[in-house]
C-alpha cells in the first residue's frame, strides 16, 4: 500500500469516528481566516451589531434600536444570540469594550458549522456516513457560506435552523414512504419543530417560503396529505408558540403595533412587491449567480441535477427536487434579490453533488452527457473570476497585488485545474481533495491578505483611527456629516451624532469637541458655523469610496471651539 493510499484510509477512519469533529476542523481552517481581521461591513453587519450591542447597554433585551431609531425589520433571535456571544467573549477576555466585530460575528460562524453539521446527519438518514460528510463538506467550501460565516448577519443562522427542521420533515417522510425506515423518535420531531421556530425568530416568515412550498408540491405529487400528520403538527405548534409568542407579545406592546407594520408591511411586504432598495433583479439572477456563490461545488453540480431528475421516482430525490424547486422558484419570483437570500437552499445542491460524486456512473443519455461536459466549463469560469478578481481589486482599492498574490493564486489555479481534470477521469475523491487545497490557498489569501490591504474601502476604521489619533480629554462624541453609515456609529460609539452639515455645526458649536465632514455636507457646515459665529480648524483628512453607494468620499475632521451660549437643536436622525 502507498503513503497517499494509507493517508487516504486514516483520514477515511478519523471521519467515520468522529464525523463532526473532523467537520467543525475543517470548518474552523476555512472559515476563520478573517473573521477578525476583517472590519466592520456596511451595510448590514453594521446594523445588526450595533443595535446588538445597544441592547448590551441599555439592557433591554426586547426593544430593537439603532441610535435613536427602532430597526424593526428583523425579530429578536439574530439580536439576542450577538448580545450574548458578544457578553460572553467580553468575559472570557477581560474587557469591557464592545466595539469588536468579531465578537458579533460568533453566531453566524457556529450557525454555518450548525448547518453544515444538520446536512450530514440529513444524508445519514439514506446513504453512507461518508457520502453525507462529503455534502457538509462541498458546503463547506462554497463561497457563499463562507462569506455568510463570516459576516454578523442571520442567514448563516437561518440556514442551521431550515436545514435541521427539512432534515427532520425528510426522516418523517422516508419513514412513511419505507416502512423499513425507522420513524424519527418524539424527542426528535420536537427537535425539528424547536428549530423551525427558531427560524421565525430569526428571520420572520422566511421559513415558511422554503418549508411551506417542499411539503405541498411533495403532497400534491404523492397525492397524499396524511404522512404529514407523522410531524406531530399539535405538539409541534405548541412548541412554536411557546418559543415564538412571548417575544412577539412583548414587542407588540413595546413597539405599539409598529414592528408588525414595518416589519411585514414595509421590509417584508415591499420586497416581495417590488426590488427594494435597487435590488430588484430579473427570474435567473440566482441561477446565474450560482456559477460564483457555489464554487467550487460547481464542478459536480450539473450531473448531479441530472440524476435527480432521473431519479425523481425514488422518496429520497423527490424530497429533495421540491425543496430546491419550490424554494428556488419563489427567490426566482420575489423582484428583491440579494445574493444570501437563496442560501436555504443550497444543502440540496450540496447532498445531490454529493450523491452523484461517490458514485459517478458514465452518463446513459445525451442530456447526462452534456452535462457532465458542461460543468467543467461551469467551474473554469470560477476559477478564472477568481483569478482575475484578486488581481484586480487590490490594484483598484489598495496599494496593488504584492508578488506573493501572484504566486497564491497560481497555486490555486494549478490545485483548481488539476481537481478539473481528476473530475473529468472521475476521481472525484481526489478532486474534492483538491478543491480543498485551493480553497485553503485563495480564502485565507484574500481575507487575510489582500481584504484587510483595501484601505480605500475601509474608511470608517481609518476614520475612527483618526478620531481616536485627534482626541482630548473630555471630548463629547463625534458629530458626522454626510458620511453617515453604520459602522461609523459602531466603531465611533453609540452616541455619535449621525447629522448633515448644518447639524454637525449645530452640534459643534453647543459641545465642542471633533466633526467628520464629508465634503458634499461642507459647504452647508461652513455656512452654518458662520451664521452661529463658530470657530473650527482642519485637524485631519481622508478620501476613500463608499462601496455601499459606489460614490468617492473625502471626509475633513475639525476640532470645533465651544461656545457657551449656543443650545442645540433636538437629535434628528
Amino acid at each position: 500500500m502507498s503513503r497517499f493510499d494509507a493517508s487516504v484510509n486514516w483520514i477515511a477512519a478519523l471521519v467515520r469516528r468522529r464525523p463532526y469533529a473532523v467537520l467543525f476542523f475543517l470548518c474552523c481552517i476555512v472559515w476563520l481566516p478573517g473573521v477578525t481581521s476583517l472590519p466592520p461591513l456596511d451595510r448590514d453587519e453594521s446594523r445588526f451589531a450595533q443595535a446588538s450591542k445597544q441592547m448590551l447597554e441599555s439592557g433591554n433585551f426586547v426593544d430593537i434600536r439603532f441610535g435613536m431609531e427602532p430597526r424593526y425589520k428583523k425579530p429578536i433571535g439574530i439580536y439576542w444570540l450577538q448580545a450574548a456571544a458578544t457578553e460572553v467573549a467580553s468575559v472570557a477576555t477581560g474587557t469591557s469594550e464592545r466595539n469588536h466585530i468579531w465578537t458579533y460575528r460568533i453566531p453566524s460562524l457556529l450557525g454555518a458549522f450548525a448547518a453544515c453539521a444538520g446536512i450530514l446527519w440529513c444524508v445519514r438518514a439514506f446513504a453512507p456516513l461518508e457520502t453525507g460528510f462529503l455534502a457538509a463538506l462541498l458546503m463547506v467550501l462554497t463561497l457563499l457560506l463562507t462569506a455568510e460565516a463570516k459576516i454578523a448577519k442571520t442567514d448563516a443562522v437561518l440556514l442551521a435552523c431550515v436545514v435541521w427542521a427539512n432534515a427532520v420533515l425528510m426522516r418523517v417522510y422516508l419513514s412513511a414512504r419505507d416502512p423499513a425506515q425507522p420513524a424519527p423518535s418524539r424527542k426528535t420531531l420536537l427537535a425539528g419543530w424547536a428549530a423551525f421556530a427558531g427560524a421565525i425568530l430569526i428571520k420572520g416568515p422566511v421559513v415558511f417560503g422554503v418549508s411551506l412550498p417542499l411539503a405541498a408540491i411533495l403532497s400534491l405529487w404523492d397525492r397524499d396529505w396524511r404522512w404529514l400528520a407523522r410531524t406531530k403538527p399539535l405538539s409541534g405548534g405548541v412548541v412554536t408558540v411557546l418559543m415564538v409568542l412571548p417575544w412577539f407579545v412583548a414587542i407588540l406592546l413595546v413597539s405599539h403595533g409598529q414592528f408588525y407594520e414595518l416589519a411585514l408591511g414595509h421590509d417584508f411586504g415591499s420586497k416581495i412587491v417590488s426590488g427594494q432598495e435597487t435590488h430588484g433583479a430579473p427570474p435567473g439572477y440566482y441561477a446565474l449567480l450560482t456559477t460564483l456563490s457555489f464554487w467550487p461545488a460547481t464542478l459536480f453540480l450539473l450531473p448531479a441535477l441530472g440524476m435527480g431528475v432521473a431519479r425523481r421516482k425514488e422518496p429520497v430525490f423527490r424530497f429533495l427536487l421540491c425543496w430546491l424547486v419550490g424554494a428556488w422558484l419563489l427567490f426566482e419570483l420575489v423582484p428583491t434579490k440579494l445574493p444570501h437570500y437563496v442560501l436555504p437552499v443550497y444543502p440540496v445542491l450540496a447532498i445531490l453533488a454529493a450523491l452523484w460524486a461517490a458514485d459517478p456512473k458514465p452518463a446513459e443519455t445525451r442530456v447526462g452527457r452534456v452535462l457532465f461536459l458542461a460543468a467543467p466549463v461551469q467551474f473554469a469560469l470560477g476559477i478564472l473570476a477568481f483569478a482575475v478578481a484578486a488581481i484586480a481589486i487590490p490594484e483598484l482599492y489598495g496599494s496593488g497585488a504584492k508578488w506573493w498574490l501572484y504566486v497564491a493564486v497560481s497555486v490555486f489555479m494549478a490545485c483548481s485545474l488539476t481537481a478539473l481534470i481528476a473530475y473529468i477521469r472521475r476521481h472525484t475523491f481526489a478532486a474534492v481533495g483538491l478543491m480543498l487545497a485551493s480553497v485553503l490557498v485563495f480564502y485565507p489569501a484574500m481575507t487575510l491578505g489582500v481584504a484587510p490591504d483595501l484601505s480605500r474601502l475601509w474608511v470608517s476604521p481609518r476614520a475612527a483611527a483618526a478620531v481616536k489619533a485627534l482626541s482630548e480629554p473630555g471630548d463629547p462624541p463625534v458629530a458626522v456629516a454626510g458620511y453617515i453609515e453604520p459602522s461609523m456609529r459602531f466603531l465611533l460609539g453609540t452616541d455619535t451624532r449621525l447629522t448633515n452639515g448644518s447639524g454637525a455645526a449645530d452640534v459643534g458649536v453647543a459641545q465642542g469637541g471633533l466633526a467628520l465632514v464629508e465634503e458634499r455636507q461642507r459647504p452647508m457646515f461652513l455656512a452654518r458655523l458662520a451664521e452661529l459665529e463658530g470657530d473650527a480648524r482642519q485637524v485631519g483628512e481622508l478620501d476613500g469610496l463608499n462601496y455601499s453607494r459606489g460614490k468617492p468620499v473625502h471626509i475633513r475632521i475639525y476640532r470645533i471651539d465651544v461656545q457657551r451660549d449656543w443650545a442645540p437643536p433636538p437629535p434628528a436622525e
